[in-house]
């Protein structure tokens, strides 16, 4: 009786155990339709803005929630098409099959016509042939085109703010990315190199999710040690700069000295050739001359001598 009491408790626990994993299998549906809601739900304009003040698209929150991995099944869902098309590029030959399709649909839809023709008088194409052909309706394009425009402004958008490092840590993992590409590209395939890519991007974030506190901790830390080093290298960089301020003051306080010194010494010199080379004036040469230049007056009265008077014997005149 124990035994068969215990063969019945195993049964009814795996057929209760059996009944949960059916249950949960047919909810994945369900779940993941959830999600894949909750996903689209999840595309609106971000109300942060960029560093320049320009606001995001709405494809910045979509993307953010979809790596977030918030919603795992459609994250789980949209990782697994992304890898799944990039095998399909690689290994399917879609080109040929497209054009394998498009003959094979043209010429049954033909048999089909021809057929009927023959044997009904009435091809049966030609009864399948909707009342009105299928179009694109303005509104449907008009979002399509709007979509397409968006997803395009987010590659441009993001592919600047890293380019002029909006965020040190995007940049810096964009070009470590950048670099490790490089030269695995020169080994290994483009579409294995697709599939690291996406491998990267989608379980980045779901890896600091889950340690977000511990690789907090260790970005802090090697913060910190970048951020004294870096003030270290900005005081010496200051006491050599301020050194090399002096002594560029020191040095251009000498040439002055020594350029002013030479300009006094040219200036006496060629106004003391002008001098020697000017001929001197009256007042000049008055101003220079001394008394022991000139003899000493006489101090004696002039005498003046008689003269003889003339003789009466003097010669007649000639009349």
């Amino acid at each position: 009786m124990a035994d068969s009491a215990a063969v019945n408790g195993t049964t009814a626990a795996d057929t209760l155990k059996s009944t949960t994993t059916a249950q949960n299998v047919m909810d994945l549906p369900a779940q993941a339709s959830a999600e894949m809601s909750n996903l689209a739900a999840a595309r609106h304009t971000p109300n942060y803005t960029a560093a320049t003040g320009q606001p995001l698209t709405h494809y910045h929150s979509f993307f953010t929630e979809l790596l977030s991995w918030r919603n795992p099944r459609a994250s789980g869902i949209a990782y697994a098409s992304v890898v799944t098309l990039i095998f399909a590029v690689r290994y399917l030959d879609v080109l040929r099959w497209t054009l394998k399709l498009t003959w094979m649909a043209l010429g049954i839809t033909i048999a089909a016509e021809v057929a009927g023709k023959l044997v009904l008088n009435n091809g049966f194409a030609t009864q399948l042939r909707p009342r009105k052909y299928y179009t694109i309706p303005r509104e449907s394009l008009d979002a399509i085109i709007g979509d397409v425009h968006e997803l395009l402004n987010f590659f441009i958008i993001e592919s600047q703010r890293v380019l002029f490092v909006e965020n040190v840590y995007a940049s810096a993992a964009a070009a470590v990315a950048a670099f490790l590409s490089y030269y695995l590209v020169k080994v290994v395939p483009y579409w294995a190199l697709a599939i690291i890519a996406t491998t990267v991007v989608f379980f980045t974030p779901l890896i600091y999710a889950s340690n977000q506190e511990l690789i907090d901790t260790q970005l802090k830390h090697a913060s910190d040690l970048v951020n004294a080093q870096t003030a270290q290298i900005r005081e010496a960089a200051h006491k050599h700069t301020e050194q090399a301020t002096q002594m560029t003051k020191q040095y251009m306080g000498d040439y002055t000295a020594k350029a002013q010194a030479l300009i006094k010494g040219a200036r006496h010199h060629t106004e003391d050739q002008i001098k020697q080379t000017t001929p001197r004036t009256a007042p000049d040469l008055a101003s220079s001359l001394k008394a022991t230049d000139f003899p000493e007056a006489p101090k004696e009265d002039l005498k003046v001598e008689a003269q003889p008077a003339p003789s009466a014997e003097a010669e007649p005149l000639l009349i």
